[in-house]
């Protein structure tokens, strides 16, 4: 018998798309080593009974700006990005894409040597990076410093394609205004997980990009040209074309109920909409306000916005954001795969992210049903 093995039963198992019932799981040395029905399935090692809660992957969240008081772009070492690994980790997160926003050359260069140097080292919870900017729209730049948005430079390009060499994802939002469709196809290549987003672009030109490689939009319906009768933009072209998978914040603040249920209903296959935070340096904390590029973002009401109003990120975690969804009558285990595996497949992670399966590397989370709605509930290192 292994000293490391740990065996789960007596509540719903969550293997990434399905909730089993009457299961149970082994892990053995943070790998999934069993999972089946529970009279299948022997105890190994140390017996966790679940007590009806359910146990799933731990989440995976592309879009993370900042937590535990740091922001990204105000650090850019793998000090820093232990930091807000851990602190996303504490919310039940364990995967995460630290998040630069729109910044100068040398702070991009930064950040990816950080980024790998954070996965070389074996910095938990480092699933690679994205780069969110520089290259997008003035027109739809939200809280993204115009100042330092621009075109999409030759040097750019090669930044990118040796980057998305050295990490095993690297995902890049980029508007068509300041990139060009070649550059598109040239990072495609290259392995970029290209993403759509702080764009006024029209529907006819989102199709093409993403003819020519994007495969992800960054934040359905923020910052981007939106669903018209005449010109569908970028909301429209998220939907109607099955190549391109979205980002969702599921606050309430960022996307009215009524508007995600009818993005859900209307999403063309094979791509999905996912769940993602676009957390601050607040997430973790009790923090009230911070800096982003010398400017204040204050926290109140659940919001985080600059001082003329604009939303600066969210202050949301994924079990929140999964309890919006079933709250307004989105299926459970659609909710929970939008936070799990949807994602993981989406940013092209290995080793089982964001499932429970055999052979799959895990880090399970203990979710407490409670009044309709879930609970994150921190597991002891003995259990996990």
């Amino acid at each position: 018998m292994s000293d490391t093995a740990i065996t789960f039963r007596g509540g719903p198992i969550f293997d990434g798309t399905r909730l089993l019932d009457g299961h149970a799981i082994t892990l053995d040395a943070g790998a999934v080593s069993l999972l089946g029905p529970e009279a299948e399935v022997a105890v190994r090692g140390k017996l966790v009974d679940l007590a009806g809660d359910i146990l799933a992957p731990g989440y995976v969240d592309l879009q993370v700006n900042g937590g535990d008081g740091v922001m990204f772009n105000d650090d850019q070492s793998v000090t820093a990005l232990a930091r807000i690994a851990a602190a996303h980790r504490r919310l039940g997160v364990a995967t995460i894409l630290p998040t630069l926003i729109t910044d100068t050359p040398d702070r991009s260069r930064a950040a990816i040597e950080a980024a790998v140097a954070a996965i070389a080292t074996g910095v938990q919870g480092i699933g690679g990076l994205h780069l969110e900017g520089p290259h997008l729209s003035i027109a739809r730049k939200g809280a993204h410093d115009p100042a330092l948005i621009r075109r999409m430079t030759d040097g750019d390009l090669a930044m990118m394609i040796d980057a998305a060499g050295r990490l095993p994802s690297l995902m890049v939002t980029l508007a068509p205004e300041n990139v060009t469709i070649d550059q598109v196809t040239v990072l495609s290549e290259a392995g970029v997980k290209v993403s759509l987003g702080h764009t006024d672009t029209d529907f006819a030109t989102a199709m093409a990009y993403q003819k020519a490689g994007a495969r992800i939009v960054t934040h359905l319906f923020n910052a981007m040209s939106q669903l018209g009768s005449r010109e569908p933009g970028l909301v429209g072209a998220a939907l109607a074309n099955g190549g391109l998978s979205a980002g969702l914040i599921a606050d309430g603040i960022h996307v009215h109920p009524a508007a995600f249920r009818a993005a859900l209903a209307a999403k063309t296959g094979p791509g999905r909409i996912f769940l993602i935070s676009d957390s601050m340096a607040a997430a973790g904390t009790s923090q009230t306000e911070f800096l982003l590029n010398g400017r204040t973002i204050r926290r109140a009401s659940g919001r985080l916005q600059l001082e003329d109003g604009t939303l600066a990120g969210a202050d949301l975690d994924l079990t929140t954001a999964v309890n919006m969804l079933t709250s307004k009558g989105v299926g459970l285990e659609t909710a929970l795969a939008m936070a799990t595996s949807v994602p993981a497949v989406v940013a092209g992670l290995r080793d089982g992210n964001g499932t429970l399966v055999q052979g799959a590397r895990a880090w399970p989370i203990r979710l407490k049903r409670r009044e309709g709605a879930l609970k994150f509930s921190p597991m002891s290192a003995g259990s996990a």
